[in-house]
């Protein structure tokens, strides 16, 4: 697959081709999104989509969880003229920090981490990361920002579909947005589609 290729007609979600598959097996995420982020064209049109659910949503700040979710975080606060506000994993940060832990994908303890001094209560964050494999990383990130009296809208990107059903349950009481043409069964197969049916529809 040539990276650098942009159809003539650009349909909406025709960047989710650039995706790759796991070759690696099962210590590895199931699946690798950043060649996409290596075609201009391409990461534009992906933020662009992304944002469409939140054209009326009153955002005051994007927060990207570490590290990918810097990636897309970035370029959607930019996009949007705001603010960016890195949740860090445990031990990055010189500063003071709240910490919460959480469980992985790969099933090991974890911890993330968030300075002290940027989120005021009802702050509105928009919060991103690159996917979400069991809901442990954001639903850490959920907690971090509400301690502080943030308002979170939690961001579901097109890669960002649940393998874990019943864990992403635990999520239901936030806004989850699916953002992506309704068939991704080039990039992600059909058995993927169905599992994003099953939770975002």
């Amino acid at each position: 697959m040539d990276v650098w290729k942009v159809p003539e007609t650009r349909q909406q979600g025709w960047y989710l081709a650039l995706m790759a598959p796991n070759v690696k097996g099962e210590q590895y995420t199931w699946l690798d999104p950043s060649r996409l982020y290596c075609n201009s064209q391409a990461l534009q049109d992906c933020v662009n989509d992304l944002l469409k659910p939140f054209q009326n949503d009153d955002i005051d700040l994007v927060a990207g969880i570490d590290a990918m979710g810097f990636i897309l975080g970035a370029a959607v606060a930019k996009q949007l003229e705001k603010g960016f506000l890195a949740i860090r994993k445990e031990g990055h940060l010189c500063i003071k920090t709240d910490v919460q832990d959480y469980t992985d994908y790969s099933g090991q303890r974890k911890a993330l981490e968030v300075r002290k001094d940027v989120i005021k209560p009802g702050t509105r964050i928009l919060l991103v990361d690159q996917w979400i494999e069991t809901g442990g990383s954001m639903e850490a990130a959920i907690k971090l920002v509400e301690r502080q009296g943030g308002i979170v809208i939690v961001w579901a990107s097109p890669q960002q579909i649940a393998k874990n059903l019943a864990h992403m349950q635990q999520l239901s009481m936030f806004e989850v947005k699916w953002v992506g043409p309704q068939n991704c069964e080039e990039c992600c197969g059909s058995a993927t589609e169905k599992k994003r049916k099953a939770y975002f529809d």
